[in-house]
């Protein structure tokens, strides 16, 4: 059986996503593989050239949900849109996400994930920029950075044998809930008060 570069790409995700892209190695994704390093090599020139090529297509991906989002509303239908597009992205790309979160701030000056940590700050300047209160940009920094952090963390959390379609319903009604504008929900929580504030 031969060894694909889409194979190597696999391969080289699932252990970057577990041991950390410092933790990995050329040579234990030649292992896993069943290859020697050099083969390994002829595909991809180094590490990072195989860090590009497991990562980049989530980051493409990303990047077009967030110019779609850039041109639309935060209207109900623009958010139920947007959150329907992220949803799918996690779902699809839970190991790279599960890297960005985990990894992002530590792999600076590594252009694939200088990359990633530029769409995070490009979504969050997003919705700083188009909702109104402090509440509203703390409601989408906590939903969508929890449903990523959820998904990303599912086998640990016991959530792993739900069904995708369960999963995919049940985080858009959560996020929609969630993101519903301050006083725009039926069932939105009555204001607290802090030291009378």
């Amino acid at each position: 059986m031969s060894t694909s570069s889409e194979d190597l790409r696999a391969i080289a995700l699932a252990e970057f996503a577990a041991a950390g892209y410092a933790g990995t190695s050329i040579h234990r994704i030649a292992d896993i593989a069943g290859l020697s390093k050099s083969s390994v090599l002829y595909h991809y020139s180094s590490k990072e050239t195989l860090l590009e090529a497991a990562v980049a297509p989530a980051i493409d991906r990303m990047t077009q949900i967030l110019e779609a989002l850039e041109v639309r509303t935060l209207s109900a239908e623009g958010r139920l849109a947007f959150l329907s597009e992220f949803v799918d992205f996690l779902l699809e790309y839970r190991r790279e996400v599960h890297m960005f979160i985990n990894q992002g701030p530590s792999l600076v000056d590594v252009p694939v994930i200088d990359r990633a940590n530029d769409l995070v700050v490009r979504l969050a300047k997003f919705f700083a920029a188009n909702t109104a209160s402090v509440e509203e940009k703390m409601r989408f920094g906590i939903a969508l950075g929890g449903a990523a952090y959820m998904l990303c963390t599912q086998d640990s959390l016991g959530f792993d044998n739900t069904p995708v379609d369960e999963t995919r319903a049940a985080l858009i009604t959560i996020l929609t809930g969630l993101l519903a504008p301050v006083g725009g929900s039926a069932n939105a929580a009555p204001s607290i008060t802090v030291n009378g504030i």
